[in-house]
């Protein structure tokens, strides 16, 4: 990462430099990136969405979450454990998502593993990792922020003990920024 600091945003307040390239990315930085999400459902989305992301910008599934929330029923645990193997290749020829198999495969097992699990229990399992605050210094620079952390790593590795897929530890670390378990705005963003 570069060691830009914030930068002045369509506004003129400061933003993370990664959010200022297109307006869709200063909507979701500045309204989403960051802020806690909790349950099942949405974390499995998130997840999804992270998986789905890997080798990819995260603009090109940020523009498409619409494709792929219409595509998965809402991302909705008990209906997509429910997709048949009609539902697949129906997904696979989908343009409004990536077509990529391992990823659509993981994201149904994924489903098919959650849906037997305790209602809270993805949200408990997952927040269960999140850092104390306390011991996070706000980052000054991108150069500050990291890809992997031992609390990422961690994540990882118990959901995959537990069955989930396409979750390494840098895609954990990138749920856990996206869904607010770190803030990792940075020291002078207006949305930290």
């Amino acid at each position: 990462m570069s060691d830009s600091a914030a930068l002045a945003g369509p506004d003129g307040a400061p933003r993370c430099p990664w959010a200022l390239s297109t307006p869709d990315y200063v909507t979701y930085h500045d309204e989403e990136w960051g802020r806690p999400v909790h349950g099942d459902d949405a974390l499995y989305e998130r997840l999804s969405l992270e998986a789905f992301q890997s080798g990819l910008s995260w603009i090109t599934i940020l523009r498409r979450r619409e494709g792929f929330r219409a595509a998965f029923a809402g991302f909705d645990i008990a209906k997509v454990a429910g997709f048949t193997d009609e539902d697949r290749e129906r997904l696979l020829v989908d343009e409004g998502i990536i077509r990529n198999r391992a990823k659509i495969d993981a994201t149904l097992a994924n489903a098919r593993v959650l849906a037997e699990w305790a209602p809270g229990e993805l949200d408990d399992l997952i927040w269960s990792h999140a850092p104390d605050p306390a011991g996070r210094p706000a980052p000054r620079a991108l150069g500050d922020v990291p890809a992997v952390t031992p609390e990422s790593t961690a994540l990882s590795k118990a959901l995959k003990k537990r069955g989930l897929r396409f979750i390494g530890p840098t895609t954990a670390y990138a749920l856990m920024q996206a869904c607010g378990l770190v803030n990792d705005h940075l020291e002078d963003c207006v949305a930290r």
